[in-house]
């Protein structure tokens, strides 16, 4: 879902868009934080920048440090090469931004 289509279900569909997330974050054994570290690898892997900051923003909130959020990033590295390299830069700005 893009930030876009899930701006909109927050805000027409706040209810749903509750459970989904709930319903999400239950059905992991991970903690938020690592969910989120792990959110940021596989974005990263797709290329899908747009959705770094707000994950950088969440796995912070639930304690992640900058290595943790730059380690996040390059975990790919050895399976993808550089790809993963372009959203390095989005990461660390967000982390830095607050």
């Amino acid at each position: 879902m893009n930030n876009k289509a899930f701006e909109v279900l927050q805000k027409e569909a706040p209810e749903v868009s509750e459970v989904w997330q709930q319903f999400l974050l239950k059905a992991s054994a991970l903690d938020e934080k690592t969910q989120n570290l792990v959110y940021l690898s596989v974005l990263s892997a797709f290329h899908l920048e747009n959705r770094i900051p707000f994950h950088v923003k969440m796995a912070k909130m639930h304690g992640a440090t900058r290595d943790e959020v730059i380690s996040a990033v390059l975990v790919g590295l050895p399976a993808l090469g550089n790809i993963v390299t372009t959203a390095l830069s989005v990461a660390i700005e967000a982390f830095d931004k607050d």
